[in-house]
């Protein structure tokens, strides 16, 4: 069986518990809570989850910084029922939608005091402790009909949480609304053809902005036993809803044929929504993620009244895994930050018919900072051999900049990952500290800032 979990993204094997981590550099007072990352572990490669890069059983790796001090690293796996029982343990939770039971690999929040690991298509997502032992399945008190999602937005004006749901049985996406409590408040079902996959989308003050692209759920390739039977439907056009947050109706844009993973933001504008997007020409090709050209970070500006959509390429480099000071979700802002990747046409190696996903190589060793209101960029890299993840800011001062950028960096000469923070302001110049960890963090997905 051809594997994606090799080179960086090579699982590790036990779970660890250290204190009192070694500090390079001082670590900022006010960075009081934990940095968490969520990402694909599978307990071991024989398994069939080990074939697709989406399908590993999920680990969340997390590190506390208290007064100055790094009190603890922790990695653990979430225990879906199958995990417990392999680990030796009993179940959490017997509740699951749809029979499906997935131990939530993609992203890990906060909200409302408590901790949550998340996925998307149709599962429901993990709670975790606050010492990242796994409490069991949720549906927040029976609040969900159906899966979560593995992307939510915070309106930072209102508390609320919104995220979209899909799952491959249903001919709708579903808008979820959760108040400051973790309580659900709203749900509404939009009308969706061919089950198409929707891993993220926007948020503005007046809209939820739905991305349907042409990614659908593929009954030929689930008949092959493809592991995620995703795969990119020519049939299928592209088009951007705007769902309005007051009365929920939606209004569709055609776009050219796209694909999207991840939003960096959106806003009103007047007359015109902006929407700015980590953007592939394609995905999903033949359901392999290693096809569809390289991602770079473009803009939308969706015009109310003539129903069209621009399109201007804002940096046309390989990047992923854009975040912005979140203070600013759904409004004006400057600055954002991403993880630079290769092209992925260009690392699939000839003749290689076997590979069927993503490999490490695709990802680089430096992150970006771009300043969209000038349209420039700082670039931070890090040593050769090194290969970084996600960036996540933290606000420190009214400055939409003024704060840092935490990210998980493999240190090759230790062998072992290390927490960088850095200045915002000064991105281009050395951390303020670094956390040296007693392990290797493998490559992953996505994570939070969880203050106390």
């Amino acid at each position: 069986m051809s594997t994606p979990y090799r080179g960086g993204f090579t699982p590790v094997t036990d779970e660890i518990t250290a204190f009192d981590l070694e500090v390079t550099g001082r670590i900022p007072a006010e960075l009081n809570g934990r940095y968490l990352r969520n990402g694909p572990n599978p307990l071991s490669l024989d398994d069939p989850q080990a074939a697709h890069l989406f399908l590993g059983e999920g680990m969340v790796h997390g590190v506390r910084l208290r007064d100055g001090r790094a009190e603890w690293y922790r990695n653990r796996w979430v225990r879906n029922a199958e995990v417990a029982r392999r680990l030796g343990e009993q179940p959490r939770s017997a509740l699951n939608h749809a029979g499906m039971d997935f131990a939530a690999n993609t992203h890990v929040i906060g909200l409302a005091g408590r901790t949550f690991a998340t996925v998307e298509a149709g599962a429901l997502p993990y709670e975790l402790s606050y010492e990242l032992d796994t409490i069991g399945a949720c549906d927040f008190d029976g609040g969900l009909p159906g899966g979560f999602a593995a992307h939510t937005h915070l309106d930072p004006a209102t508390g609320e949480l919104h995220a979209m749901a899909y799952f491959f049985g249903w001919d709708h996406h579903q808008h979820i609304v959760l108040d400051a409590k973790g309580a659900v408040t709203q749900t509404r079902d939009i009308p969706i053809a061919d089950a198409p996959m929707l891993h993220d989308f926007a948020l503005t003050e007046r809209y939820v902005v739905l991305y349907d692209l042409p990614v659908t759920f593929s009954m030929d390739h689930a008949a092959k036993g493809t592991p995620l039977p995703y795969a990119w439907n020519e049939e299928h056009g592209s088009r951007l809803g705007l769902l309005s947050r007051a009365t929920g109706e939606v209004r569709w844009f055609e776009v050219d044929p796209c694909w999207v993973f991840h939003t960096l933001n959106a806003y009103d504008d007047g007359d015109q929504v902006v929407v700015d997007v980590v953007r592939y020409p394609q995905r999903f090709v033949d359901a392999r993620l290693d096809l569809g050209g390289m991602p770079t970070l473009d803009r939308w500006r969706i015009d109310l009244t003539s129903g069209k959509v621009s399109e201007t390429r804002l940096d046309g480099r390989s990047q992923e895994f854009p975040r912005i000071n979140e203070r600013l979700t759904g409004r004006p802002y400057r600055y954002g930050y991403t993880a630079a990747t290769r092209d992925l046409i260009d690392v699939v190696y000839p003749g290689d018919t076997e590979l069927e996903d993503l490999p490490d190589e695709a990802f680089d060793n430096t992150l970006i900072k771009h300043d969209l209101e000038r349209g420039t960029q700082q670039a931070r890299q890090f040593g050769r051999g090194a290969y970084v993840g996600e960036p996540v800011f933290v606000e420190s001062g009214a400055a939409e900049d003024d704060g840092y950028v935490l990210t998980f960096v493999n240190n090759p000469a230790r062998g072992a990952a290390d927490l960088v923070i850095l200045p915002a302001q000064d991105f281009s110049g050395e951390p303020v500290a670094t956390v040296h960890l007693p392990a290797r963090v493998p490559l992953g997905f996505h994570g939070s800032w969880v203050a106390d």
